[in-house]
């Protein structure tokens, strides 16, 4: 379909509004996983393969579902990933062992795969070719604003419970998941009744646009690579802290909130940036600055220092993403934006699936250490090779193109 301007403003405001709804487990579950696998007696290498599960969907389907969201369309896809959600907080509300904590993951990573993919490709449809930065950082602002409150609830009840009748992670976790389905049904509703189809009439066109280009391919490697060491630290991140600092969850969830704040207002601003600058600055500045804050993280000894670490980290994250995702859309042609993410997606969910399981072997086997150093390495050289292999291109097209259409 063709929008006009306030109708694809008004879609993009009902997507932020539904992406906002369900990403309130998104905080506390990267914190709480790995705890509470932890006392159903996983080791480090089931740890990892927690978040290695929800990465497998995404790395079998997101290349076929790229190119079947240019054939029949955004929504019906969009619908089905905020079902996966819903259904992903039931199974977790019902885990006892690790098993089940597997399956809840998996079915999760089943909804990541059709909904995430179906997000960016409908903002890469509705968003001015000169605001596409903004617009997908506005996409990270509201998946950390729902994170935020969703976090902010989930400990305040396990506070609460704990307050009461001494209540630990097995009696808390059935009840927080039980209470996260409601905001995941909130998002369903929303996108049911107020999204609709988005998919330009070119797509339907029988001579398409050749979705994978040099550009891309580049890409796609250095975001495999990237992604991969990014998730072999953060399963991890928890149990390192919590062996070498003593950090109870407490602590670590207000250390982190400096970076979850920064998350929730800088992205938009950085995509502005990236619209107005190019993208690959911002690209290479994102992963020079996760290098720095990987390499330090083994040499911390106290909680405030990791918060401020934390806080550079997200500014790094912040200003790469948006960039990098408005860049995807930059060079993909308009018929074929759901096969270009889902390229460029399965590449970052391949490096995710094989991430944490190397991880997880280097803390137990070598050095906990290790995965740090080894991801500030990674990150480096990925920030090297988006400013040469990229070269000029990756910022021609927002240079040029914010010369057009001012926002």
């Amino acid at each position: 379909m063709t929008a006009s301007a306030t109708e694809a403003a008004d879609y993009l405001k009902h997507l932020l509004r539904a992406i906002f709804w369900v990403s309130f487990p998104f905080g506390i579950l990267s914190f709480v996983l790995p705890i509470y696998g932890r006392e159903l007696g996983a080791s480090a290498v089931e740890i990892g393969g927690l978040f290695s599960v929800f990465a497998l969907v995404p790395v079998v389907v997101r290349p076929v579902l790229g190119r079947a969201l240019d054939r029949w369309g955004r929504r019906p896809f969009l619908l089905l990933g905020l079902s996966g959600y819903l259904a992903a907080m039931a199974v977790f509300a019902l885990s006892r062992d690790v098993r089940m904590l597997m399956l809840g993951r998996f079915i999760q990573g089943m909804g990541q795969a059709f909904l995430w993919l179906t997000a960016l490709t409908i903002v890469a449809d509705v968003a001015p070719r000169t605001g596409r930065g903004l617009s997908f950082g506005s996409v990270d602002e509201a998946t950390n604003r729902g994170a935020i409150i969703g976090t902010t609830i989930g400990f305040a009840g396990l506070f609460l419970l704990q307050g009461r009748n001494g209540a630990g992670f097995r009696e808390f976790w059935p009840l927080l998941f039980a209470a996260y389905a409601v905001p995941a049904l909130l998002a369903l509703v929303t996108a049911w009744r107020a999204i609709p189809e988005t998919r330009p009439p070119e797509a339907a066109a029988p001579v398409r646009s050749r979705p994978i280009s040099g550009q891309l391919v580049a890409l796609m490697g250095i975001v495999f690579a990237t992604g991969a060491s990014s998730a072999m630290v953060w399963p991890l991140l928890m149990v390192f802290l919590g062996d070498h600092l003593g950090a109870g969850v407490t602590e670590l969830v207000l250390a982190y909130l400096p970076a979850a704040l920064i998350g929730a207002v800088l992205p938009s601003r950085t995509g502005r940036l990236a619209d107005r600058l190019g993208r690959r600055t911002l690209m290479a500045a994102g992963l020079l600055i996760g290098a720095g804050a990987s390499v330090l993280i083994p040499h911390l000894r106290t909680v405030a220092l990791l918060a401020a670490l934390w806080a550079v980290e997200s500014a790094g994250y912040a200003a790469s993403i948006p960039a990098e995702r408005a860049f995807v859309a930059d060079i993909a042609g308009a018929d074929t934006r759901g096969t270009s993410y889902g390229l460029y997606t399965f590449a970052y969910f391949l490096g995710a699936l094989v991430g944490p399981l190397a991880g997880g072997w280097l803390y137990d086997t070598v050095d906990p250490s290790t995965p740090f150093y080894l991801n500030a390495a990674v990150l480096a050289v990925g920030a090297i090779l988006v400013w040469t292999v990229l070269g000029k291109r990756a910022g021609a097209a927002a240079v040029g193109a914010a010369t057009v259409e001012p926002r």
